[in-house]
């Protein structure tokens, strides 16, 4: 099914999983796609510096970490030196040939290395280098983190990286600049490079960070133990290595008639892309998916198709994988169809597919758990019991094993089938935000 013509670009395919079969007057159709890229980055092992490296490993690939060097990042004292490593193990796993920087961040970004507007190459002396300009890095002063942001868009897009990458580390609130400040910061930098989110400690805002991980299609986490930094930035630096080809979009085409209802990323975590929306000529709008290794993702894709008679059939949606070309036409990855058929025969219309059911429950175990911890917050007791309840339901149902070891730190689970919980009394700060940060991650379904 992958439609691929260029050397070193991972291997693109789509599967669609869908009941095509509308009763009478049925109207939404709704499929998971699956897309998967294989040949192009690492599955799991990660090529050591110095070693051969794929399609964008010269200066086709740049990434810049932004280390937190606030005040607060001074209490306790071994939080900037767990930071100060975490970043010398970052930079040991970046890829000779690989551009990339480092920035301090406080109420202003200053360039920590290479310190000359740019970005400097990997290589065993530039990374001896770098690491030897961290002992610069010191706690004092305010959060602005769309000030980082925005250093960091200036210095990738210094150079001629193809895939661009930021990691960002916080420990506090942004309260040296404005929201929308930050806002406009992440309206700049969206779809000019990808970022992932670390909150380290619990005084920094879930929201915060979630919000800049989504807007800029990254991961994000907390580190609640600032001794687990090292291990963190060394996974998140060996998949942001692994990543092979950059602004792949899921263009969807529907016929006269038809509207996209959503499109959400749905696995590995629930990202909803509705409103990302970019016209791509008559009836087709692209959806950024961001930059692709060797990995596999899935999508939930709801179509409102026009009413028809029993025994009709129509196409849906056609979905296009599409990677922008410097010609302007892009290059067609992968597709794959959305179909419609209308039937009278009611065990075939009512039929719920059961990927689309597994998701469809994954997307509301998300948002029961945001409206219960934001419930609890408010004091609405009764309310945060329903839907932590309802959320503990669910994980069971779905098989969610982290997510619900992560419910039974703050709430007690008397019966989780029926979702019969009592909220503990206390619950850890850390407990707490663990398990808002990570709500939206979610487990595949079994194929």
């Amino acid at each position: 099914m992958a439609i691929l013509s260029k050397p070193n670009v991972p291997q693109f395919s789509v599967d669609v999983y869908q009941n095509e079969y509308l009763p009478e007057g049925g109207r939404e159709v709704n499929a998971i796609v699956t897309v998967t890229s294989t040949g192009g980055g690492t599955t799991g092992g990660h090529p050591m510096p110095g070693a051969a490296s794929g399609a964008q490993s010269g200066p086709g690939a740049g990434v810049v970490i932004m280390v937190d060097c606030s005040g607060s990042m001074e209490y306790p004292p071994t939080k900037m030196r767990n930071a100060r490593d975490a970043t010398a193990v970052a930079i040991d796993a970046i890829r000779d040939g690989v551009a990339f920087a480092v920035i301090g961040g406080t109420h202003v970004a200053r360039e920590v290395y290479p310190a000359n507007g740019g970005l400097a190459v990997a290589d065993p002396a530039t990374r001896a280098q770098a690491k030897q300009a961290l002992r610069r890095l010191t706690a004092g002063g305010g959060t602005a983190i769309g000030t980082w942001l925005r250093l960091a868009d200036k210095l990738l897009s210094s150079g001629d990286a193809a895939i661009r990458h930021g990691i960002l580390l916080t420990d506090g609130r942004n309260e040296h600049e404005k929201p929308e400040e930050l806002q406009s910061a992440l309206d700049t930098c969206a779809g000019r490079f990808t970022c992932d989110a670390r909150g380290v400690g619990t005084d920094w805002e879930v929201k915060e960070l979630t919000g800049i991980a989504s807007a800029l299609l990254g991961s994000v986490d907390i580190v609640a133990d600032p001794a687990g930094l090292a291990a963190d930035f060394q996974s998140m630096m060996e998949k942001a290595m692994g990543k092979e080809v950059a602004d792949v979009s899921l263009r969807l085409w529907t016929p006269q008639g038809s509207e996209i209802v959503f499109v959400k990323q749905v696995a590995p975590a629930v990202e909803d892309l509705t409103a990302r929306r970019a016209e791509a000529g008559p009836r087709a709008g692209d959806y950024p998916t961001g930059s692709w290794g060797d990995e596999s993702r899935d999508y939930h894709v709801c179509v409102r198709v026009p009413n028809a008679g029993v025994g009709q059939e129509m196409l849906a949606a056609r979905l296009s994988l599409v990677l922008p070309q410097p010609d302007g036409t892009p290059q067609v990855l992968a597709q794959g169809l959305v179909r419609a058929l209308w039937t009278d025969d009611m065990a075939a219309s009512t039929r719920i597919n059961p990927q689309v059911a597994h998701y469809t429950g994954q997307a509301e175990l998300a948002q029961a758990i945001q409206q219960g911890l934001e419930a609890r917050k408010s004091g609405d007791m009764d309310g945060a019991t329903a839907k932590l309840g309802r959320a503990v339901q669910l994980a069971s149902a779905l098989g969610n094993e982290d997510t619900a070891k992560l419910l039974a730190k703050v709430v007690d689970v008397v019966d989780a089938p029926s979702g019969t919980v009592r909220l503990k009394a206390r619950v850890a700060d850390a407990d707490e935000m663990t398990l808002e940060t990570r709500s939206t991650k979610t487990v595949r379904v079994k194929k």
